[in-house]
């Protein structure tokens, strides 16, 4: 005969009995429920309230920057303005900057930190975010920049937004012009070093043509006195000769008895011891130099002689003393250092000068730049971010029901175990 064991009731968990054991400690889930929800309301209505505010901002049309890009010398697109102003919004060092300028805007952020600064940077860590389009948008109509500030109850949140966008495009209206003032000064000092060049240039090439002139003045004179001096010579050594001639002609007319001009045929003919007789006769023979007798010799001979100079026999050494005088003074030497306004012989000078002009004359306005679009600016919330009260307040009720639940849960199980033990 087979003895069945009996099951214990114990071994299963009895949903209803269960249900039964919560029900008698409904005060109890009643009271943990209504605690955890005074909690979460105190914290709801206590807690600071904190709220948004954001602005946005969009590019300029392309006519809005023609002043700017119109210079010549800086180019910029709305694209690239846009840019430039997102990057200084999103600049700690901007924002730090303006926080220690106004300091005014930011007496409700909590202290955290023992400095300015370690209280700015926690607070710029939660509070400010950058807002940009989808990735995916390519589009110009979808191009903005925003930026989004969540501030505690009491702050003005739009204030500090709408100035701060304001000293970041004047702070950027100031690097652009800073810019543009550096650009015109290296492009007026590139125009004034090629202008120096060109005067360098210009002296050098003048120098240097007057160094050439003088150079071919001096060979051209040394030239001509070697030819003064040649011909001088040869004149000289001519007079010499010719004395030389006379004497051995005088010679021997003096030997023949020759004291007056005759020829060979008169002397022949002439009788002797008779008057002499002068003739004249056509010969293609050259007469000997001595039938010109011995008085018109020794006359040739004393002058040549006594003679100082040969210049006057030469025509070329006058011609040569006229060119000499001549090389005395370079006129084009004269004139040339003589110039006074050698700019206007330097090349490209008048583009220059007017590119100069130009740069000086570009004076652009900051104030009339517009970078961007302001398209919506911040505005004070009336309705704060956080914390949500019917929220809170809702998940307080559920988080106050499942904690009384399981602490009821928890009692049961507790008595029940002890019921259970043996006595």
């Amino acid at each position: 005969m087979t003895v069945q064991q009996p099951t214990s009731p114990n071994d299963e968990i009895d949903l209803v009995e269960l249900f039964r054991a919560l029900w008698r400690q409904k005060i109890l889930i009643i009271g943990v429920t209504l605690l955890t929800t005074v909690l979460a309301a105190l914290y709801a209505f206590l807690a600071t309230p904190y709220f948004q505010a954001r602005t946005y901002l969009r590019p300029v049309p392309q006519s809005n920057l023609d002043q700017l890009n119109e210079t010549g010398i800086y180019k910029l697109t709305p694209e690239e303005a846009i840019n430039r102003v997102a990057g200084g919004l999103s600049s700690y060092d901007n924002r730090l900057d303006f926080f220690l300028n106004n300091q005014q805007l930011f007496q409700h952020i909590p202290k955290r930190g023992d400095s300015l600064e370690q209280t700015f940077a926690r607070f710029n860590e939660d509070a400010f975010e950058m807002l940009h389009p989808d990735p995916k948008r390519t589009d110009n109509r979808s191009a903005f920049v925003g930026l989004k500030l969540t501030y505690p109850e009491g702050m003005e949140g739009a204030s500090v937004v709408n100035d701060f966008v304001a000293y970041v495009l004047e702070l950027e209206r100031r690097e652009i012009a800073e810019d543009l003032e550096s650009l015109i000064g290296n492009r007026l000092a590139s125009v004034e070093m090629n202008i120096d060049a060109q005067r360098a240039n210009y002296n050098a090439s003048k120098e240097a043509k007057i160094a050439a002139l003088l150079e071919e003045s001096a060979l051209k004179r040394a030239q001509l006195q070697d030819e003064l001096i040649a011909l001088r010579e040869e004149l000289k050594t001519r007079r010499t000769n010719r004395i030389q001639q006379l004497s051995e002609a005088i010679s021997i007319a003096e030997s023949l008895g020759i004291r007056t001009p005759t020829s060979p045929s008169g002397m022949s003919e002439s009788p002797r011891g008779g008057t002499q007789v002068i003739r004249t006769e056509v010969t293609n023979r050259e007469t000997p130099l001595y039938f010109m007798g011995t008085e018109a010799l020794t006359a040739e001979r004393d002058a040549l002689v006594n003679r100082k100079s040969d210049d006057f026999i030469e025509p070329r050494i006058a011609e040569i003393q006229s060119e000499l005088a001549m090389l005395e003074n370079n006129r084009e030497v004269e004139i040339l250092k003589e110039r006074e306004s050698e700019d206007l012989y330097l090349t490209n000078l008048a583009e220059l000068r007017e590119e100069a002009a130009r740069l000086k004359g570009i004076k652009l306005d900051t104030e009339r730049l517009k970078l961007v679009r302001l398209d919506q600016p911040a505005l004070q919330s009336l309705d704060p971010i956080k914390p949500k009260k019917a929220m809170i307040l809702a998940l307080g009720l559920v988080l106050g029901g499942m904690l009384g639940v399981f602490i009821a849960l928890i009692r049961s199980l507790v008595g029940r175990s002890a019921e259970q033990q043996p006595i």
